[in-house]
């Protein structure tokens, strides 16, 4: 197995819910208040039978006109039309822009001969336009050209990759564990997207249920850290692959 971190940058995004790119080394956030600033990590796992995207990207494009997220895949040694497998945790917009691609004024599936897996309520709510997080067009176009597994509740989706009914940032949301070849990985999405949440514990007014949140990246970091779990951070700043250790009830990230 291996894994990569295709880093996508920093980002802000304010009330209007907009995401503006924002390079530390030469933008100030004085200059954009009311900003929350992010970064968004997809990530690539190869296994013997599949090749797998954890979350999708914004979707922004180099000067080329290509996917970031694409040319990412390429630079890892792949091809995007090799991917099998689109895991999504959610499908907020910074999750789930890279699930499509604009060519020739229409939105066509990033990743054609992939099966994406979805929880069925979390894609119901996205097509139904009741949250400004969710671009519905992005569910429309893959339901009439991509193949989806919807899933429901939790379960395991095949051997070696198991699905968790989360609900915490988003009601629908799902987090992944892949036990393949000897690496144990999970992946959180939003629900432990930095490893700087374990590290400050809070409640965050961006959830869905906030203390849930804050009760699941408890559960989920003791977990990683007692099962030797590689944890993949979609929001980190710098250690975007990482391990977990728990001792005098503190949290330590140490990259991988």
């Amino acid at each position: 197995m291996e894994i990569f971190a295709l880093g996508e940058g920093s980002y802000s995004v304010d009330a209007t819910k907009k995401f503006i790119p924002f390079n530390p080394e030469t933008d100030s956030k004085r200059d954009r208040p009311g900003s929350l600033f992010i970064h968004v990590n997809p990530f690539l796992i190869t296994t013997a039978d599949d090749l797998i995207v954890l979350d999708a990207g914004l979707g922004y494009k180099d000067t080329r006109d290509e996917l970031l997220l694409h040319q990412h895949i390429r630079n890892a040694g792949f091809d995007p039309e090799d991917v099998t497998l689109v895991l999504m945790s959610h499908l907020h917009y910074d999750h789930s822009g890279g699930l499509v691609v604009e060519r020739n004024g229409r939105l066509e599936p990033s990743f054609p001969q992939a099966t994406h897996v979805i929880q069925k309520d979390e894609f119901e709510f996205g097509l139904s336009g009741k949250s400004t997080s969710y671009h519905a067009e992005i569910f429309e176009a893959l339901q009439n050209s991509a193949k989806i597994d919807f899933v429901e509740g939790s379960g395991e989706y095949k051997p070696g990759i198991k699905y968790e009914l989360s609900g915490g940032h988003s009601k629908f949301h799902q987090v992944f564990w892949i036990d393949i070849e000897g690496q144990k990985v999970f992946f959180g999405g939003d629900e432990l997207p930095e490893p700087e949440q374990l590290i400050r514990k809070f409640v965050a007014k961006y959830d869905y249920d906030g203390h849930r949140s804050a009760e699941l990246r408890i559960k989920y970091g003791k977990k990683a850290a007692a099962e030797g779990d590689i944890c993949l951070f979609y929001h980190a700043r710098a250690t975007a692959i990482g391990t977990v250790s728990y001792q005098n009830e503190a949290f330590t990230v140490s990259p991988v």
